[in-house]
């Protein structure tokens, strides 16, 4: 088991990698990734800057060869905590465990399954090896629950996709020449994409994370500028990946001045969008549709596979850009333990209330409904 310990800057001290976690081997098992929030650089930043009191632990599965399987747990203090993935509370992206092949994942299952407290991951790919292999491992020794949970969009790029206004409705095409019109009229209109080097990097962030504080994120606390922990593990990440060649940090100015920003990786031949922002200021102009626009088109160009839009599916997501989804779950075990009979109890409280909050509405509504059409 091991415990974090937090730096004295958590912001501009350069990303180290723990021993603990080279030690797992995790570049042995790099090319088997299927996210990006999967890399040594990604968790190595989640546990240096948003695990706070929490306990963190490897499970790793080993043989003769090296590294089978691994994956970062944390869980709160406390007798009650569960196991959940490192990063799954704190950021809500979806994650998996690295596993080499099926048998991998099952020995990885076993000894996950043999713990007695309770397991959650919260935003699995459902096509995880790691599912079937805990549904065997937990018989005998607990309950598994596997839901649905919040789906990532994205868009599976070709040709095609070269220039995105062409993909969009005859009105949505208006929409935008009437938003880049205005834009126009308020001044230069320039997009930019870069590719940072770490020395690059941290001016080009200040900038970006100032841009997205210019919206209604900073008033409900969802921009970088108001969550410091968040605000640091991007930095930290970020700056691993552009040692890596692989940060993207795109901006829409107008005027000169920065009016829209993306935080991307570009990572597997996919580009992946991790935090989008704006200046509601120049909301008129639709400067965070527009990036949206320009980076789709220059990421079909460069000739990568897809574009991938972290986080959860939403209206405006949906409405103008892709109907196409990674399907995510949410598993949960319940060992027979006292620690997993605790969590039962408290998951089924917890749905026995969403139900009847969910019924009592409706059945009142039906009510007043049956009143009015009696008056």
């Amino acid at each position: 088991m091991y415990h974090s310990v937090t730096p004295l800057s958590l912001e501009n001290a350069w990303l180290a990698v723990p021993d603990r976690l080279r030690t797992v081997g995790w570049w042995q098992l790099a090319n088997c990734a299927t996210l990006p929030t999967q890399s040594e650089e990604f968790i190595s930043a989640l546990e240096q800057t948003m695990l706070g009191n929490g306990k963190m632990e490897l499970f790793e599965i080993t043989a003769d060869q090296g590294t089978l399987a691994c994956v970062a747990m944390c869980r709160k203090p406390g007798p009650l905590g569960r196991w959940h993935m490192l990063g799954d509370e704190e950021l809500f992206e979806p994650f998996d465990a690295l596993v080499r092949d099926a048998a991998a994942a099952q020995a990885l299952a076993e000894r996950l399954a043999a713990e007695f407290r309770p397991i959650e991951f919260a935003r699995l790919p459902d096509n995880s090896p790691l599912i079937p292999a805990l549904r065997a491992a937990m018989r005998g020794r607990g309950l598994m629950h596997v839901g649905p949970a919040k789906a990532s969009p994205y868009i599976a790029l070709d040709e095609g996709w070269y220039d995105p206004l062409l993909r969009l409705s005859s009105r949505r095409r208006s929409d935008f020449r009437r938003a880049r019109k205005r834009a126009e009229e308020a001044g230069a209109v320039e997009f930019v994409t870069h590719q940072p080097t770490p020395g690059e990097f941290d001016a080009l962030y200040d900038q970006a994370v100032a841009v997205e504080a210019r919206s209604w994120k900073l008033a409900a606390g969802s921009a970088l500028a108001a969550d410091r922990a968040k605000r640091a593990f991007f930095r930290r990440y970020l700056t691993a990946a552009s040692a890596k060649e692989q940060c993207r940090i795109s901006f829409m100015h107008i005027g000169g001045e920065a009016v829209a920003m993306h935080l991307a990786v570009v990572w597997d031949g996919r580009y992946w969008l991790y935090k989008i922002g704006f200046d509601e200021a120049y909301a008129r102009c639709s400067p965070g549709n527009q990036l949206m626009l320009h980076t789709i088109g220059e990421a079909a160009r460069a000739g990568l596979c897809g574009y991938e839009m972290m986080g959860e599916s939403e209206s405006w997501i949906s409405d103008l850009w892709t109907s196409e989804e990674h399907p995510r779950v949410r598993l949960r075990t319940y060992p027979y333990s006292a620690q997993g009979l605790a969590a039962l109890a408290e998951d089924g409280g917890q749905w026995v209330h969403n139900r009847v909050q969910k019924k009592v509405p409706n059945r009142l509504l039906g009510l007043a409904r049956r009143r009015t059409v009696a008056a």
